[in-house]
């Protein structure tokens, strides 16, 4: 492992309604997940040698400080630009360890994974959401275990994303789905929608968030056009024609495929408007806040 030094680690969340969260902490920079479509690595971003993980030096003791020293108690996001929970966390606890002082000075958590790792941190969550909002995001882009391999080969299959899910429910843990990217003429169907959506109300998932397409700008684009030649032969001249350069590249099914997630979705009660997500963690903490005046 190689560390990096580092004067902060939270800081504040420019997009508040981006999961109603109030501070963003990233404890690792790079990702080993592999995913050919990680908009992290466009070159915006500046990550160089982007699958390689490095962890921030003495983070646990900014954090501690960085807590410390805040008035405003609040929602931390982890796992924006780097999965908190990779491989080498199973050893360094690092991300175990800044849960533990979330809880010590009572600020929330809101973390996105790929990683059934995050079993492993349960009753720590649990301590947490005793007094402040916790949400689980498990990005989740297929049902199918053989194509995950494919498009995130390094990832925890989502056999195994599916259980750590089933063990959060179990322990009263608000967890749901980032299902997305789903990528145009890859995962982007009716049938992978339906089994995933199937998948997520058998393992007790609360909220699905979906994103019916991809984004693709400088750095991952021509990653992803590569891994695409190698995998899928022939799909990088269809994306080409349809999308050209665009930012954006929407399935060009998303109207009906939306229709479907709507209607599979409210069989099995689950939501995934924005708005609703947010309400459904953090509102019983804002009542008990009020009632303390």
């Amino acid at each position: 492992m190689d560390y990096i030094p580092a004067k902060t680690i939270i800081t504040r969340t420019k997009a508040s309604e981006w999961f109603g969260t109030d501070y963003n902490m990233n404890i690792y920079r790079g990702c080993s997940h592999g995913c050919i479509y990680c908009d992290s690595r466009s070159l915006c971003y500046q990550i160089e040698d982007f699958d390689k993980i490095r962890a921030k030096e003495n983070v646990l003791e900014i954090i501690k400080s960085e807590l410390s020293k805040k008035i405003k108690k609040g929602v931390i996001a982890s796992g924006a630009m780097s999965d908190p929970y990779n491989p080498y966390e199973k050893e360094l606890k690092l991300t175990e360890g800044a849960l533990e002082l979330l809880n010590e000075y009572r600020f929330g958590s809101s973390i996105a994974t790929k990683s059934s790792l995050i079993e492993r941190d349960i009753n720590i969550l649990k301590e947490i959401q005793s007094h402040s909002p916790v949400i689980i995001k498990m990005t989740i882009t297929t049902a199918d275990d053989d194509k995950s391999s494919k498009i995130e080969p390094q990832a925890s299959l989502p056999s195994e994303r599916f259980e750590a899910l089933k063990k959060l429910s179990e322990n009263g843990i608000y967890c749901g789905i980032l299902m997305m990217p789903l990528l145009p003429f890859i995962n982007d169907t009716k049938e992978n929608i339906i089994e995933l959506i199937k998948k997520a109300g058998d393992n007790g998932v609360r909220f699905i968030y979906p994103s019916f397409g991809m984004t693709l700008r400088i750095g991952n684009r021509e990653y992803f056009y590569s891994k695409l030649e190698q995998l899928f032969p022939g799909l990088k001249q269809k994306y080409i024609a349809r999308f050209g350069n665009q930012y954006y590249c929407g399935s060009p099914n998303k109207k009906r495929l939306f229709e479907i997630f709507e209607e599979e979705c409210s069989k099995y009660g689950i939501i995934y408007k924005m708005k609703e997500i947010i309400k459904g963690y953090r509102e019983k903490y804002c009542v008990r806040q009020l009632s303390l005046f």
